[in-house]
């Protein structure tokens, strides 16, 4: 428990730093200024982050999970400390990106690492508390962000990480003890660097796309095609490699190509609409971005229960598809109830949509990582896990990109009907001001509101029909037996290492003991 303790600890501090700096970042920039360049503090730990997943995932099925780990989290914890020393954006921004470099490890790290102390049977439980700690994070961080930032100073946004990940660090160093490979490995150096090229051209691409630059400008098609192009030198690269970042032969595994196209749409879907829901909050109920946060507690709290409920139901019952089946179907119902939302509709049963939504993406989040583990060759577990991570982030990132043009394009029709003035001040889409809104005068305010409402409709039928899809392709997710019943890792540790096991095969003593 003290090892899991640690995992979720890592875990928390990386999704946490992706909602932590929202609230703060106004006060960052009357400090620092550079207003301009905004965007990229939120930008450059997405990038880095996305990007380096896979590398992680293949670093420790080479060298072995605790000293990669150990790695992020260190990383993690210096761009932390110098991301609260900065003196300029430009520092800022690139301390930040140092962040995500760490951050990466510690969300493949600490999945791949319970896949190795936990046989499949039981793990379910375990992965179910690992999706709780997004839901928890995706609300304590604008609450934090606040927090710091009205009673000490914005700074505290990140040097809160400092004490926490040394906590976690010395109980990694002290009572996680995995077998580490001492095979000689060759390290994909070309693969590594057209992955990375390629990622960071999407994700460019998918944040630039319709703010920064318009989606027909030379840059956003330049990024597209350099995307592609970058994409495609990587699979050819690593079809050839001896040891590849992504091994091409896991797309063979029915389970592996199905639950990574799952995970692509549930991303897709939830990441690209729930964007819009604070925003909802903000406009329609003129509530502070705090209070936004507070009220979304409701589908926080849905996705905390049903992902540990379900994690311990299939601990029980040793069977994982009936979730991903029930998750996006009630995932869809709670998209389509979010695109009945009106003006006028009551607090309480946007909550009540807002809970549903939770409820279904609690069901089938976690067991998609918990399926690839399961059919993934003990030597590829790390990066199977890094696999499906980054197949559900780049599915965020498109779906934020996606749902921002659609909601961009409808509210530009509804805005052809007011006057130029007013519709000038609200053509930037996702970066409409509240406090602009709530300027208005009363009648043009509600007027506006409406348009909103009319526009913001479709995004979540999209997202409805979206994850109808994926409830179509849970069908096809094969069941595949969970190794494994329950019994002391230690006992499992010994079994493995007979049969001569490596890196993710093997499994942790309780306490710490000599090395065989």
């Amino acid at each position: 428990m003290p090892v899991f303790a640690a995992l979720m600890l890592g875990m928390f501090l990386a999704a946490l730093d992706q909602t932590i700096v929202s609230t703060a970042l106004p006060t960052i920039v009357g400090e620092l200024g550079g207003l301009e360049h905004l965007s990229w503090v939120v930008t450059s730990y997405l990038l880095a982050t996305t990007a380096s997943t896979p590398l992680y995932g293949k670093l420790g099925d080479m060298y072995g999970r605790k000293p990669v780990f150990l790695v992020a989290i260190v990383i993690f914890l210096i761009g932390s400390m110098l991301a609260g020393l900065s003196r300029t954006m430009g520092e800022l921004i690139a301390f930040r990106a140092v962040q995500g470099l760490g951050a990466g490890g510690l969300m493949v790290g600490a999945q791949a690492i319970i896949a190795d102390v936990v046989p499949p049977r039981d793990r379910g439980r375990y992965m179910g508390l690992i999706g709780s700690v997004f839901a928890v994070a995706s609300v304590a961080g604008p609450l934090l962000g606040g927090f710091f930032v009205d009673t000490i100073s914005w700074r505290w946004v990140f040097y809160v990480n400092l004490p926490v990940g040394v906590i976690a660090v010395l109980i990694i160093v002290f009572r996680l003890h995995l077998h580490t490979p001492s095979t000689r490995h060759a390290i994909d150096y070309l693969g590594a660097t057209l992955l990375t090229a390629g990622v960071s051209a999407i994700i460019l691409l998918t944040t630039w796309g319709g703010n920064e630059y318009p989606w027909g400008s030379a840059t956003i098609i330049g990024l597209g095609v350099a995307a592609l192009i970058l994409i495609g030198l990587f699979v050819r690269v690593e079809s050839r490699a001896d040891e590849p970042i992504i091994p091409l032969s896991l797309f063979r595994s029915a389970v592996f190509s199905v639950a990574s196209s799952l995970g692509f749409l549930i991303g897709l879907a939830m990441f690209g609409a729930i964007t819009f829901i604070p925003l909802f909050l903000q406009l329609v109920y003129g509530v502070s971005p705090t209070s936004s946060g507070l009220r979304m507690l409701p589908l926080m709290a849905g996705l905390l229960s049903a992902s540990i409920i379900s994690g311990r139901m299939i601990s029980k019952i040793g069977r994982y598809k009936p979730f991903p089946i029930a998750g996006t179907a009630v995932t869809a119902i709670g998209m389509f109830l979010l695109s009945r939302l009106e003006v006028d509709t009551p607090p309480w049963l946007a909550s009540v949509y807002m809970l549903v939504v939770g409820i279904g993406i609690g069901l089938v989040m976690q067991v998609l990582v918990l399926a690839v583990q399961n059919c993934a060759p003990p030597k590829d577990i790390g990066v199977a896990t890094s696999a499906a991570t980054f197949f559900r982030s780049m599915g965020g990132s498109l779906g934020v990109a996606l749902f921002g043009a659609i909601f961009a394009a409808r509210l530009a029709d509804e805005l052809a009907q007011f006057p130029p003035a007013i519709a000038s001040r609200f053509s930037g889409g996702l970066n409409i001001s509240p406090d602009e809104v709530h300027s208005l005068p009363e009648e043009a305010q509600q007027d506006f509101l409406h348009a909103f409402v009319a526009a913001l409709q479709p995004v979540f039928l999209v997202g409805a029909v979206l994850v109808a899809v994926a409830f179509a392709l849970s069908w096809a997710l094969k069941e595949v037996p969970l190794r494994g019943a329950s019994g002391p890792p230690a006992e499992l540790a010994a079994e493995e290492a007979v049969a001569g096991a490596t890196g993710s095969e093997a499994i942790i003593d309780p306490e710490p003991t000599p090395r065989r």
